[in-house]
């Protein structure tokens, strides 16, 4: 009997492995991501208080790769002098990116208002650390794609991905004319897409990168699941075909992009 093919390499430049969701099985999820062929994973911080957590984990693990940053969701739990911490931080711990930072018109009570402008001040200042840093940023942009864009217009050179891309192909030209790359996960596996599917098969090669998002945004053969890395393979699959490459091809030009925008180093893939 023929030995099963090896699994193609693939890069999860959005996974949240430092969260409560994997505490009971995280070793064994890494594992299962390795063995699904996932060479590195990228994870993004969501508060202050992960930062040190994350960063003991990637240090564990040499293809797992550090984001710091202030998710705008969970706006409460960020204090004012938070953005100066990351600005301290980022001088004594190495890292791929900052993130996960954005902005959020989706969840009401930080949607408008003083909330709102909360919001665009700490991401503003997030950006500017991360020109400080010469780093990369990682944003989320939900019902905010036009201010995003216009805040990263605001700061040529700046580039990143803008995860969990979900806009109209002229914002995506924006985006890519900014030197941004965009990230496509769980969503786009879902038949009823046909946006966002006709989007992801129609962007040049080198502005996609693939994500999970675990624990969060579960492809649609894994609805009311938790999300995880070791999923990575069935986004890629569905990517690939809706693209109409290999799905060797399809890895190869993701893991590029991906080395390309975070300056990951060759043990990536």
């Amino acid at each position: 009997m023929q030995p099963a093919p090896a699994p193609i390499p693939l890069i999860d430049t959005h996974v949240h492995l430092d969260v409560d969701e994997f505490g009971r099985d995280r070793d064994e999820a890494l594992a299962r991501a390795r063995s699904a062929g996932v060479v590195a994973q990228v994870l993004p911080a969501i508060t202050r208080a992960h930062w040190q957590g994350l960063a003991e984990l990637a240090g564990r693990h040499g293809d797992l790769f550090p984001a710091y940053g202030l998710h705008p969701v969970y706006l409460e739990s960020h204090a004012d002098s938070d953005v100066g911490a990351l600005d301290a931080w980022l001088a004594e711990h190495p890292a791929v990116a900052v993130g996960e930072i954005g902005l959020d018109g989706y969840v009401d009570d930080i949607a408008s208002g003083a909330a709102w402008e909360r919001q665009w001040q700490l991401f503003t200042a997030q950006l500017d650390v991360a020109l400080n840093h010469r780093l990369p940023v990682i944003i989320h942009a939900r019902r905010a794609l036009d201010q995003v864009l216009k805040a990263l217009r605001q700061r040529p050179g700046l580039t990143g991905i803008i995860h969990s891309f979900s806009g109209s192909r002229q914002q995506a030209d924006q985006a890519l004319g900014q030197g941004c790359c965009l990230g496509f996960g769980g969503p786009v596996t879902y038949p009823r897409a046909n946006r966002l599917r006709r989007l992801v098969a129609d962007l040049p090669s080198d502005a996609l990168v693939l994500e999970t998002d675990a624990p969060d945004q579960p492809s649609v053969n894994h609805r009311g699941e938790r999300n995880e890395p070791s999923f990575l393979p069935e986004i890629a699959a569905c990517v690939a075909e809706l693209r109409g490459v290999s799905g060797t091809e399809l890895a190869g030009q993701t893991a590029a992009n991906a080395r390309r925008v975070l300056d990951l180093p060759d043990v990536a893939g």
